[in-house]
């Protein structure tokens, strides 16, 4: 076999533990002591084991150790869907914001009026100021007689600017409004980094003192959406009742909950009756999730005394468990993909849902985008190439997740959006900071470029699913892929992950491409990357001594830096029986798409 190999560059340095900004977080919190390692291995040669180590304990410039990970281009699994599409926020007056605007446009490119967006506090009362876990729309209010009064003005701006930029609602019904809450005061939370999560749990939380009037709230927003946006456009939305009420954001009873969705629900379903509905968005799910299903499938309604609720989507939160051992962040991408595992079995385990789609309504690294690193020192992956590989790594096991169970998996919705007015690189979980990209947005805009076919991968890099849902990717790395066949396009996105945030070697991947719709000729090879060098604004910035303040010219190079780069030109790759090879070095917490088209 006479296979092309081409060679592509190795980025020029090793990728540190974040500087003087990492430092800095560190002096924060004392460092938890590490866990006992578990025993056992993942692979079944012993070899790349021992490469592996030996190569961890030389010096700085240590030998990659190999990788090899092969494709076959005539054995697809299926569509590869794009869950990736879904994006979120606790503060919803952003949206509107100068950095907000700018980053929606980019989200709304990614794959235009295919984009979500859920957010909290729609219904919330205020005058729409912002502030970190906190906004508002005082879309209702009573007047002095008790008569309800509704104002869509900052709500329909929220949504103007998503569909202005090609981004759809996925409308989130709550929280209480002050006039109507059962326990209105205190109603506006003061929360800050560092004090107790509890504290935002106001009135807010409450359940309605009445809940017709709820359901004519809900009832009139969906209505007047469905006349201001169109038939079309509003049955295109997702809605859903409140955020994770199995937690301290709902303070009523399991029961209360279930009949304030049901009002709800039927609510927008008097407006539209087409409107796709569904829930619960809880934390986890377990016992609650399958209470909450039992309900919808069998229950009697309490707005209809029917048998059931309207259920066409099913959606959960899965968190990962970040935490700081030895000085450094260490992941917890386990956790977070036994949550998955585990709601995706009791979905699954109701024969009326099984086929439903299902949307991680929240699906990340950790629990609070708001908990700034430089207060949470766990969260220090934020800015860092370590949430681009967590991502990648993360997304595609999911994919594998909803295989393994048979379900419909639709999305998988990222918690992350921006803070308005914040300092540059805080260590919030963002996509962007004072418009200026994260290297994490770049692998969703990796994601963007793949499509059609999801093909099968194997490799001798691969942590398994099974070992990474028992104890996460603690041992050797996780080097693996995910690809995708269009016509006359074969993309391969692979990362290099590992949960611990610290310097290793790099990963000598070879790529063997078979099975591939040209039998014999040349085609043409692109390569994107995200590593120290590549797609990264933070290291540009750090570069810069991480100012503050940046000057025009600094500001414009940040925003090139923030972009998805190439390594290179374009190569030509000759293709032989159908065949190609294709090496590349790649960095630990390094993300690689490899576009090959002909």
């Amino acid at each position: 076999m006479n296979s092309a190999h081409v060679l592509l560059p190795l980025s020029a340095s090793e990728r540190g533990l974040g500087g003087e900004v990492f430092g800095a977080w560190c002096q924060t919190s004392p460092p938890r002591p590490p866990s006992p390692k578990r025993r056992g291995g993942r692979r079944s040669s012993l070899t790349l084991l021992t490469v592996f180590v030996l190569a961890v304990a030389a010096p700085a410039r240590a030998e990659p150790f190999p990788v090899a990970i092969h494709i076959d281009a005539s054995k697809p699994t299926g569509d590869l869907k794009p869950i990736w599409r879904f994006f979120g926020a606790d503060e919803p007056n952003y949206a509107y914001m100068k950095d907000g605007k700018k980053l929606l446009a980019e989200l709304g490119e990614l794959k235009p009026k295919a984009v979500y967006f859920r957010t909290h506090n729609l219904l919330t009362s205020g005058d729409g100021t912002p502030a970190l876990k906190w906004g508002s729309t005082n879309a209702y209010r009573e007047d002095a007689d008790g008569k309800p009064v509704y104002d869509w003005t900052i709500v329909d701006r929220i949504f103007d600017a998503y569909l202005e930029r090609g981004v759809r609602p996925y409308v989130q019904i709550g929280f209480m409004p002050k006039d109507l809450s059962l326990k209105p005061d205190p109603y506006q939370h003061r929360w800050k980094p560092g004090a107790k999560y509890e504290d935002i749990y106001t009135g807010w939380a409450y359940p309605p003192k009445d809940y017709k009037k709820w359901a004519d709230l809900v009832f009139a927003w969906a209505q007047h959406c469905v006349e201001k946006y169109g038939r079309a456009e509003v049955e295109s939305w997702y809605w859903q009742t409140w955020n994770e009420p199995n937690i301290g954001y709902w303070r009523g009873t399991r029961e209360e909950f279930r009949k304030l969705h049901d009002h709800a629900i039927d609510a927008v379903r008097r407006a539209l009756p087409t409107a796709r509905v569904g829930g619960p968005d809880t934390a986890g799910g377990d016992r609650y999730l399958r209470e909450f299903l039992e309900h919808c499938v069998r229950g009697t309604n309490h707005a209809t005394g029917a048998k059931g609720t309207p259920t066409d989507f099913v959606s959960f939160h899965a968190k990962g468990a970040p935490r700081l051992v030895d000085g450094h962040v260490r992941m917890g991408i386990g956790e977070q993909l036994r949550g998955i595992d585990g709601n995706f079995a009791i979905i699954a385990s109701f024969p009326e849902l099984k086929d439903k789609p299902i949307v991680i309504g929240e699906s990340d690294p950790d629990g609070c985008a708001a908990c700034s690193a430089q207060v949470y020192p766990q969260n220090g992956y934020r800015n860092s190439t370590l949430y681009a590989s967590y991502t990648a790594a993360s997304f595609a096991r999911k994919h594998d997740l909803a295989a393994k169970h048979g379900v419909n998996l639709e999305g998988a919705l990222t918690w992350a959006f921006e803070f308005e007015d914040q300092p540059y690189f805080a260590g919030f979980r963002t996509l962007a900071t004072n418009g200026i990209d994260k290297p994490v947005l770049n692998v969703f805009r990796m994601f963007a470029k793949m499509g059609g076919k999801r093909l099968t991968v194997t490799g001798d890099g691969a942590v398994p699913l099974d070992v990474i849902l028992k104890r996460g990717v603690r041992e050797i790395p996780d080097v693996s892929a995910l690809a995708s066949l269009e016509e006359k396009k074969l993309s391969v996105l692979v990362w290099h992950y590992h949960d611990d945030d610290v310097p290793g070697p790099d990963a000598a991947v070879e790529l063997a491409l078979a099975g591939l719709p040209l039998e014999k000729g040349e085609a043409r090879l692109q390569h994107f990357r995200i590593d120290d060098e590549h797609s990264n604004a933070f290291t540009a910035w750090k570069a810069m001594g991480s100012p503050q303040r940046p000057t025009a010219d600094q500001y414009a190079e940040l925003e090139k830096a923030g972009r998805l780069a190439a390594t290179g030109d374009p190569e030509a790759v000759r293709v032989e029986n159908a065949r190609a090879t294709v090496r590349l070095k790649l960095p630990r917490q390094a993300v690689s798409l490899m576009v090959l088209t002909w």
